[in-house]
């Protein structure tokens, strides 16, 4: 059964793995060759294991929108006319056009709320709902949130019992711990790819969406088109992530968000709430000592930067709560609450992980000075 979810590199690799081990046993210590060998050939076994208990929950989802664009009237549209005349001479007519797309997703429930992506579903029409055994559903978007782009969508599957994914703790992921990619890459349906955990708590910034109020997981198990909102395993078949993005310019290199965010966001979405986000109201840039010093040698330079490591605040934006507050310009926040914040994902993540309307204690360098500042969060708006 494990069979069609695996792809000819997958055993490739595991045989190449095999393979050493069995020869790195037989040069080491020749009497445990066969006790190396066993132990290999259970490791195999525990991807086939997690996808015999995942895989059924683990579903495509397919999305129409209309949209409307426009396009020059066809009865203008004659290349001599547009030679002439140039291409905006002549006037245009709007036309709708229907555009379809893919991911995948997970039921993490007995109602049917399958959990996905917010981009796979974002201004859909229409969501169809395929599972692994070809039952098909129209699903209904209960909620999305852009910040952490997640989306909960419900399917009516009546009386007849749905395949639910067991959700695992991503608290307890480590670096180096098996990722098992689950998904429909390309159109692909039901594709495993196998790697490891490379890293824990990567800034949405250095993955390339800055904006996201995420820090996420990063494997090198293949993430590919088609694969977001799908989950991402650990080794004992339990979701440890939502594949969400990739890095273009690179192999390897792919982002899922924690699980333990998920769980949270997701059931507040089922429910039809609007997740809340607090907000400071500035934009922000990781200060060092290295960077201010080479501020400050600048002749052209504004204002003189204190040598520490923090978060420069870059603009405040009119009438948001570091306004009000009175943070300026050129400070540089160097603690919330008594911790140190060094970095500007990480002072992003303390707002984020605050409630609407809470006050912070916000100490900053402005100038040689330092100050103390209260800053009573918000809901950021739309």
């Amino acid at each position: 059964m494990a069979l069609p979810y695996f792809s000819l590199n997958i055993l490739k690799r595991w045989l190449l793995v095999a393979l050493g081990a069995l020869l790195l046993g037989s040069l080491v210590w020749m009497p445990t060759a066969p006790a190396q060998a066993a132990a290999t050939t259970a490791d195999e076994s525990f991807v086939a294991t997690a996808i015999r208990r995942v895989g059924p929950a683990v579903v495509r989802i397919d999305t129409e929108k209309t949209i409307t664009r426009d396009v020059p009237d066809p009865l203008f549209d004659d290349p001599f006319f547009r030679g002439f005349f140039g291409p905006d001479a002549f006037p245009r007519m709007p036309q709708e056009e229907r555009l379809r797309g893919q991911g995948s997703g997970f039921i993490i429930d007995d109602e049917g709320n399958v959990l996905t992506n917010a981009h796979v579903v974002n201004g859909a029409d229409r969501v169809t709902v395929t599972l692994k055994d070809g039952r098909r559903f129209e699903g209904t978007v209960e909620g999305t949130d852009e910040l952490t782009d997640l989306a909960v969508v419900r399917i009516d599957a009546g009386q007849d019992p749905l395949p639910v994914a067991p959700l695992g703790d991503s608290d307890q992921v480590e670096v180096g711990d098996w990722a098992i990619a689950v998904g429909n890459p390309l159109g692909l349906d039901n594709t495993v790819t196998l790697g490891i955990v490379s890293t824990l708590k990567r800034s949405s910034a250095s993955v390339g969406i800055p904006g996201k109020r995420l820090e996420f997981i990063q494997t090198d198990a293949a993430i590919n088109p088609g694969n977001s909102g799908g989950p991402l395993l650990n080794q004992a078949g339990e979701v440890m992530g939502i594949n969400t993005a990739i890095r273009a310019d690179a192999m390897g290199i792919g982002f899922a968000i924690p699980i333990n965010k998920a769980k949270e966001i997701s059931q507040r979405l089922a429910q039809g709430e609007t997740i809340a986000h607090p907000y400071l109201g500035v934009q922000i840039a990781t200060l060092t000592p290295d960077l201010a010093r080479r501020s400050n040698a600048d002749p052209n330079a504004g204002f003189m930067l204190p040598e520490v490591n923090g978060v420069l605040i870059v603009q405040v934006m009119a009438n948001t709560p570091a306004a009000t507050a009175g943070l300026r310009r050129g400070d540089v926040i160097v603690e919330v609450d008594g911790e140190p914040v060094t970095a500007a994902d990480e002072l992003q993540q303390r707002v984020e992980n605050s409630r609407v309307g809470q006050a912070l204690q916000v100490g900053v360098r402005r100038g040689q000075q330092s100050q103390r500042f209260t800053v009573r969060t918000a809901e950021l708006q739309d």
